[in-house]
């Protein structure tokens, strides 16, 4: 698309563009308007089912999560300024990361937690989008950035509803 205020393309600005694929009946339902988007996606993040509901709207034939971030990783992109970084959390399994055109796919354990102290899993996906994003604002390595989304989420996870009882150690 152009822009009507620059005449240059969306891609063409600096602004990073990060997408949620927020629930499964995103990619099942909103297969079209998602495929219209992916080329400006800079950052993806979703979690393991909406992982899944993706590779199976896309027929991928595949429910690994390593390969399925590493798919959505290495779509086509618009701004070849930065690289498309994908992210997959898992709950309680470690965070997967694939970097567009890199051939590892990054795990990083998550913060344990003991099971008394989990009060609402509700928003953890949230906390841990928001955690990452305030890494990445802030200019912090994608390890630090996942860091502070891990911990974000684990935070959020001990309180009942999305709400945060504790300041923030970042």
């Amino acid at each position: 698309k152009v822009s009507k205020t620059t005449g240059g393309s969306n891609a063409d600005h600096i602004q990073p563009f990060a997408l949620s694929l927020n629930a499964p009946f995103i990619p099942q339902f909103f297969k079209e308007q998602l495929d219209q988007t992916a080329p400006y996606w800079d950052y993806i993040v979703g979690n393991e089912t909406e992982a899944a509901a993706y590779a199976e709207s896309h027929d991928l034939k595949t429910t690994d999560i390593p390969t399925i971030a590493k798919h959505l990783a290495n779509l086509p992109k618009e701004n070849k300024q930065r690289k498309r970084i994908a992210i997959i959390t898992q709950g309680t399994e470690p965070t997967v990361v694939a970097v567009q055109g890199e051939d590892e796919v990054k795990t990083f354990p998550v913060h344990e937690i003991n099971k008394s102290e989990i009060a609402d899993t509700t928003g953890a996906g949230d906390a841990f989008a928001a955690g990452f994003f305030a890494g990445v604002a802030k200019g912090e390595s994608l390890e630090r950035s996942v860091d502070m989304g891990q911990w974000l989420a684990a935070l959020s996870i001990r309180e009942e509803g999305p709400r945060y009882a504790q300041k923030s150690r970042f």
